[in-house]
């Protein structure tokens, strides 16, 4: 029996739900354990003998609406498993907040190998290996942009007409929410967003926080997905939202050392072998058939709204409303990413991107 208490579990309850919900386990005690990585909601990875699975729950507070919705979480991977998506496979649901205060859902435990700040030792060192490892990621990418959305059954998952235009909206929402400070550069970057929205995508599944950091990869083979994590912010719209998301944690060898500093992994692709950005860019391109003319606009969107979730996971922070180490850390995070926004606007081709109304 599990003795001692682990924040965010009411070990009884939870129990019990497990009990009557997933097969395997009533064949004993339940341990649970809070899984390294994730700066929102929270993962823990559950075991019964040798039985594993992992439960997603919401963080223990300050929970914004639409954010960490578990609902939508469980569906949208539900929806994925009768696709080639790589995505663990839901097993149940639990919408009863009397049970753990918050629903939460389990799923399948992936083993494999998950990359944080840097390469595991003896994974993907060659060049070769890296190579097929960036390859593998827009192959997933272009995998789940391909998915017929509403043959899967989430054709309401989403309004895909204006997505960007709310994007920009509710990141501003959740700023005026979260802010622990006034910071210009975060206005600014709403006005010139705002006006230099480029033409409509045919909408697609957006991830919504597609990265490295995200991916579980084959041990033995790099170029291997085995699965994508943390959904807690897939919808329907613009595909290339998520390309632009993933430039920010990926690297180039060209790169400032200020840039490749604020996330950490991005020094990783930074390394021989991996293709850079605008490799990646091309080559999503080629497999989706999607123009990426105006990525610079996805990538300054990126920005903006990684500061402003990082600056919400610092309000957490301060309010004693989070689980884990290394928080105070992201007191400038906001600041500096959107600073790095700023500068790829001011050099982008676009006049609109660039303040030039």
């Amino acid at each position: 029996m599990q003795t001692e208490a682990v924040p965010g579990i009411r070990y009884q309850s939870v129990s019990r739900f497990f009990r009557e919900h997933v097969p395997g386990a009533d064949e004993g005690p339940l341990r649970f354990e809070l899984l390294s990585g994730g700066r929102s909601n929270l993962t823990y990875k559950v075991t019964c003998g040798d039985r594993v699975w992992v439960l997603r729950r919401p963080p223990l507070g300050h929970v914004l609406p639409t954010a960490h919705d578990m609902v939508r979480e469980y569906r949208v991977l539900t929806a994925l498993n009768s696709t080639d998506v790589p995505a663990p496979r839901t097993i149940a649901l639990c919408d009863d907040p009397s049970v753990n205060d918050y629903p939460f859902y389990v799923m399948t435990y992936v083993e494999g190998v998950i990359i944080g700040d840097e390469l595991p030792d003896g994974f993907a060192d060659t060049p070769e290996k890296r190579r097929a490892l960036s390859l593998a990621l827009v192959d997933a990418l272009a995998r789940l942009h391909s998915v017929d959305y509403e043959a899967v059954g989430l054709g309401d998952f989403g309004r895909p007409e204006g997505y960007l235009e709310r994007q920009i909206r509710r990141w501003a929402e959740q700023w005026e929410r979260s802010k622990t400070r006034h910071l210009p550069a975060i206005y600014e970057l709403q006005r010139r967003l705002r006006a230099a929205i480029p033409p409509p995508q045919p909408p697609a599944i957006v991830h919504g926080d597609y990265r490295l950091g995200n991916m579980i990869f084959d041990p033995a083979d790099p170029g291997h997905v085995l699965a994508i994590l943390d959904w807690e912010m897939a919808t329907l719209g613009d595909p290339l939202a998520d390309l632009g998301y993933t430039f920010v944690y990926w690297g180039d060898r060209s790169d400032a050392p200020e840039r490749l500093s604020v996330r950490p992994a991005a020094s990783i692709t930074a390394q021989p072998g991996f293709l850079s950005r605008a490799e990646l860019a091309a080559e999503y391109a080629r497999r989706t058939g999607r123009s990426v003319d105006h990525i610079d606009f996805y990538q300054v969107l990126a920005y903006y709204k990684l500061a402003v979730i990082v600056e919400g996971i610092y309000n957490r922070y301060l309010q004693g409303k989070t689980v884990g180490e290394g928080f105070e850390a992201y007191e400038r995070q906001s600041e500096v990413l959107a600073e790095i926004a700023l500068s790829i606007a001011d050099e982008s081709e676009d006049p609109r991107l660039r303040g030039q109304l």
